[in-house]
């Protein structure tokens, strides 16, 4: 939450804006395997929470993200490092200013890989929605305001994992916007 509390400050928010978000733990191993080289040990998502903290597996490579031209790039392993990541509630919370990530992890080397991940998700009390300070006549609300775990579920059902599932949620544009 305290990184949380740095990026909304980085928008001009300084207050306590992510008190009571839930947070997740998770430990990834993968036995890849000579058969497994060159196939996906997860597949191409984004994550649907806030913010992903990521220890990477230091010694095996193989996690992957798209950049701007549409195009999977490694992330070398970088010892006594973490990795940021933001996810699809952050991009509705910043109202479109930050994005998520499109990424996955695809086997290079016959190895065990281990990453260790925290996750912040999205408010359970509240709906997930831009705060008003980042939503104004030249930034018009880009996305409906949603229950985190409503949208969660949106993303399961529609298996949509790369973040397209917030085409779904996408406010109507207004004629008063121009």
């Amino acid at each position: 939450m305290d990184i949380g509390q740095k990026i909304a400050k980085s928008v001009g928010l300084d207050r306590n804006l992510f008190k009571g978000w839930p947070s997740q733990f998770r430990i990834n191993k993968y036995n890849f395997t000579s058969k497994s080289l060159g196939s996906s040990g997860v597949q191409i998502h984004t994550d649907n929470g806030f913010l992903t903290i990521l220890h990477d597996d230091e010694c095996v490579g193989g996690l992957e993200v798209m950049n701007k031209k549409g195009e999977f790039v490694a992330v070398d392993p970088w010892p006594g490092t973490l990795l940021l990541n933001l996810g699809d509630v952050a991009k509705v919370w910043s109202n479109g200013r930050f994005h998520n990530v499109q990424h996955r992890v695809q086997c290079k080397e016959a190895a065990i890989r281990v990453s260790i991940a925290t996750f912040l998700l999205g408010p359970i009390e509240e709906a997930v929605e831009a705060p008003p300070e980042l939503v104004d006549r030249e930034h018009p609300r880009l996305y409906i305001p949603f229950g985190y775990e409503d949208y969660r579920k949106l993303r399961l059902s529609n298996n949509m994992r790369a973040g397209e599932a917030l085409d779904l949620v996408r406010a109507p544009i207004s004629s008063n916007s121009a």
